[in-house]
């Protein structure tokens, strides 16, 4: 009886890190489509954090740099990006919404920051598992 339960339970944890996975590629290869786009549009683009451990994110939580702790960069789901036009970075909303409509565009999972209601975040991007 406990193996055939701990059969059952191996398998759901299997099934969700699977799903997890597949998630955290697909998201990958929208970021790499979101990074050609916006080379074409003229932008230069380098990584900012793709992915933080829960204690770094209590960090951010606490001083008030994010208002979550359930956040999709614990999951490898979220990516912020610098955003980098003639030399300057760039973080205002408007210059960079093409990019961030284009991201929304390639998949009803995907979310830009740049939307988010209260807190606004232009230079993040994720995908909700």
């Amino acid at each position: 009886m406990i193996t055939q339960a701990y059969t059952q339970v191996s398998t759901q944890l299997s099934t969700q890190v699977s799903a997890l996975v597949a998630e955290q590629a697909a998201f990958l290869i929208d970021v790499s489509r979101l990074i050609e786009f916006a080379n074409a549009e003229g932008w230069v683009i380098t990584g900012g954090e793709l992915w933080r451990s829960p204690e770094q994110q209590q960090i951010y939580f606490k001083s008030g740099r994010s208002k979550t702790m359930n956040s999709n960069h614990l999951r490898r789901c979220a990516i912020d990006l610098n955003f980098f036009w003639k030399g300057k970075l760039v973080w205002d909303k408007e210059l960079i919404r093409r990019v961030g409509e284009y991201w929304e565009s390639l998949n009803p999972k995907n979310r830009w920051g740049g939307n988010f209601k209260g807190f606004v975040d232009v230079p993040h991007f994720e995908r909700t598992p």
